[in-house]
């Protein structure tokens, strides 16, 4: 039935009882329901299109030749065979884009095409456009580059030695300093010495991180078009259109005013599509070259050389506390390795210690944070940007303080809870749902029956943490909103929504339509949105930090409670009641104060064309900045502050086969509280989500490369056949739990829910194994020959000790 035939009364009489009482007195009309993705039919269906489907007239096929060595300085290219070859168009090397480019403007060190030397096997050094990828694949092999090899630094230790710094990866930043060291932070927040000092109870320990990847389904992809009026159009499956718009202009030194960028669907990023790449560049630069448009497509293989995942980490904590279970100090040392490239490494440097502060308290802090290029694949954002690392080694060093202090793991965080307020390093947290979550995941794995009471080899594992919901800093630092929506009214009632986030599977776009419909009373396939397109929509920062719900959904508010208050205004004076009286929902403007009346009930195109006769055409902007009482003053506050924070606890069940050192994991249950859950199956999609990454990241992917001087740095399994995901068949299963805190800076108290129930997830297994078999794995993953040996080493010292 069309929604046009409804009254307000039936349509609050088919809605939950519990949620939405009835239309004229419930809090919310659209939100809070468990509706459908705006794209989901697209999809599901195969009528989606992705960067790939796109097929312009005249269209050359682009590829890159990549370098076979780790590090070397480069002689000579000469790509003459490949020009001449027949239906090859277009050759470029690095010397035709010299200017360097990064997503952080303080550390642009990489070239489109390598210029005077390689850094990583895999490194861009040359590309080709031609009829069709045969043809340009043939012209790759007629190539021929010269490389002078240098000392190849496979790790932080190698990058930081002697000899690393005498021949470094890059040239130092600083006279005295080490090329190979991107950045390094020290801060302390309290006396961490003196109240370790007195602390009745620490523990140490070294944990390892090891370094994963995004693998998304869709490979990286970019065309690039130059117009007859000079307009160069290029299509991305980019994360962050608007930085790719700024970096392309600049390197090409293209007016910025005629450049687009729009971004297709996107088929999974993770992070992985987070700043801009070589084929972006390369696709337009040959485009303007050829006059004709030009398509690059990553092969899987060239997916994995151009990573950006997830940074290995080694990591020294101490963590003291009195013997009441209070924490007194966290000394925390660590080392990342960064791979060839900075990426958003300075960033990341920051958020290696800068997000352990909540959600428990700690009296005093310090971390102390290196970032190290080496000559491996560069090192970026992957979910949960940063902070996954140390919550694994901080959530474990907690299971050991708690066994130290004869605490159950739950109590120990329960009396550290911080609650809100200023943490120890100056963030400010409004809401906090952390105790609830707690209590969700206890009640429902049975925690207080069965840890510790399972029988040998199965156990059960608790962890925690908070994320930002959208970070306080932009990339380039400016004054201007960090978000901004348009939106727009039609006569037939439609509404259409303009923005600029990126759409990447989280629901953004979903987000922005169910904004309009609370706030315009409009059904849901009556809302148009329009993303991610340079020249249609406001400039937005991208997907990254979890900021789009709270960000580009204030915004949306902002714009449409405007519009909603010139419709409600010209719908009251033909009725002659006050404006605040008049409701708009599911497709009608009603009395509030008398429903049933006829005279009193107009359908919402009616009501839109009362408002476009009294305000004329009908449109309206919003924009959100974030606020700036959220952190501290010290250098590096604004770096993982944020306008709120989620929280998340999980408990996980696993089962280990001492024989084998198999792990099978049964349960996660994972509580997050995501604010106020503006459509809960979207909330549960991403919590799972989050969740099977960090399952998959414990137990089965290893991103790992070729040691030793025959091909060291060579990627060991760039492919989906070799690098190991779990599927269906190897999952656990997952309960999401949602809890609402509502916080008052997010869109209807909304926070973050992509990427905060990610980091529990590794910990918690760590911790339940630990339950299952007494053995504590500080380095992951936790592979079968991994575990196999640890209960080896765990059975022999123990034979020893009875000897002794």
């Amino acid at each position: 039935m069309h929604p046009h035939e409804l009254t307000p009364a039936q349509l609050a009489a088919a809605e939950d009882p519990d949620r939405l009482p009835g239309l004229a007195d419930a809090e919310f009309t659209a939100l809070g329901r468990r509706a459908r993705k705006v794209e989901g039919l697209r999809k599901t269906t195969g009528r989606e299109i992705y960067t790939d489907d796109i097929v312009l007239p005249g269209m050359l096929h682009g590829k890159i030749l990549r370098s076979t060595e780790a590090h070397a300085r480069i002689v000579s290219i000469d790509t003459s065979a490949a020009e001449a070859l027949e239906g090859v168009h277009g050759v470029i090397t690095g010397r035709d884009m010299p200017t360097p480019y990064g997503i952080i403007p303080w550390t642009r060190d990489e070239h489109a095409l390598c210029v005077d030397k390689v850094r990583f096997i895999g490194d861009a050094v040359a590309a080709v456009a031609a009829v069709d990828e045969d043809t340009a694949n043939a012209a790759l092999e007629l190539i021929r580059v010269e490389y002078a090899p240098l000392p190849v630094y496979l790790s932080p230790e190698e990058s930081l030695s002697p000899e690393g710094a005498a021949e470094p990866i890059h040239a130092p930043r600083k006279s005295g300093h080490n090329g190979n060291v991107l950045k390094h932070v020290h801060l302390e927040f309290g006396d961490v010495d003196e109240r370790m000092a007195r602390a009745d109870v620490t523990v140490e320990g070294e944990y390892f991180f090891h370094g994963t990847t995004h693998t998304p389904i869709e490979p990286h992809c970019a065309i690039g078009k130059l117009n007859q009026d000079g307009l160069l159009e290029v299509w991305s499956s980019t994360q962050v259109p608007h930085y790719l718009q700024r970096e392309l202009a600049r390197v090409l030194d293209h007016d910025v005013a005629k450049l687009r960028v729009v971004q297709p669907a996107v088929g999974g990023a993770f992070g992985g599509k987070s700043e801009p790449f070589d084929l972006e560049f390369c696709v337009a630069l040959l485009a303007m070259r050829t006059g004709r448009p030009v398509k690059i497509l990553y092969t899987r293989e060239e997916v994995f050389y151009s990573h950006r995942g997830r940074h290995p980490m080694h990591m020294k904590y101490r963590l003291g506390a009195s013997r009441n279970g209070k924490l007194l100090a966290l000394d925390a040392n660590t080392v990342l390795d960064g791979g060839a490239y900075a990426s958003f490494g300075l960033v990341t440097t920051y958020y290696s210690g800068q997000l352990l502060t909540s959600p428990c308290h700690i009296e005093s802090y310090r971390f102390d944070s290196t970032r190290v290029y080496t000559n491996v694949a560069p090192c970026g954002p992957k979910r949960g940007h940063g902070s996954v690392q140390p919550r694994f080694a901080y959530e474990i060093s907690l299971d050991k303080l708690a066994e130290k202090l004869g605490l159950d793991p739950f109590e120990l965080r329960r009396r550290n809870f911080m609650g809100t307020g200023r943490t120890v390093n100056e963030f400010k947290v409004q809401s906090n749902g952390f105790l609830e979550c707690l209590e969700a995941v206890e009640r429902a794995s049975d925690w207080k029956k069965a840890y510790r009471q399972l029988p040998g080899g199965r156990g059960l594992g608790v962890a925690a943490s908070s994320y930002i919901s959208g970070t306080n800093y932009p990339i380039y630092p400016n004054e201007m909103p960090q978000a901004a929506v348009q939106v727009q009214i039609e006569r037939s009632g439609r509404v259409t929504v303009l923005h600029g986030a990126s759409e990447i599977g989280q629901g953004s776009d979903s987000t922005m339509a169910y904004i309009a419909c609370e706030e315009l009373g409009v059904p849901l396939d009556y809302v148009r949105v329009f993303s991610a397109d340079t020249d249609l929509t406001p400039v937005d920062l991208g997907a990254y930090s979890s900021r789009e719900t709270i960000m580009v959904g204030n915004a949306c508010v902002e714009a449409c409670r405007t519009l909603r208050a010139q419709v409600t205004e010209a719908v009251a004076e033909a009725w002659g009641v006050p404006a605040a009286r008049v409701r708009l929902a599911r497709g009608w403007a009603f009395d509030a104060e008398a429903p049933e009346e006829a005279e009193r009930r107009l359908p919402i195109s009616e009501a839109f064309n009362l408002a476009e006769v009294k305000f004329g055409l009908l449109g309206a902007v919003g924009s959100y900045n974030t606020p700036k009482d959220v952190h501290g003053e010290y250098r590096g506050g604004t770096i993982g502050s944020s306008p709120a924070y989620s929280f998340t606890a999980h408990v996980a069940e696993v089962e280990v086969e001492e024989d084998t050192g198999v792990v099978n994991v049964k349960n996660i249950w994972v509580a997050h509280d995501c604010g106020r859950a503006l459509n809960p199956v979207l909330v549960e999609g991403q919590i799972e989500g989050s969740a099977y990454m960090g399952f998959a990241e414990a137990i089965f992917e290893e991103q790992l490369f070729r040691e030793g001087d025959v091909e060291g740095g060579l990627h060991t399994s760039p492919s989906l056949l070799d690098y190991r995901i779990p599927t269906s068949m190897d999952c656990p299963e997952f309960e999401a739990l949602i809890v609402e805190s509502v916080d008052p800076e997010g869109p209807y108290g909304a926070k973050e829910a992509g990427e905060g129930p990610l980091h529990p997830s590794l910990p918690a297994i760590a911790n339940a194994i630990y339950d299952a078999v007494g053995v504590r794995i500080d380095a992951l993953p936790f592979t079968p020959q991994r575990v196999w040996r640890a209960l080896r080493a765990h059975t022999a010292a123990a034979a020893r000790e009875d000897v002794a």
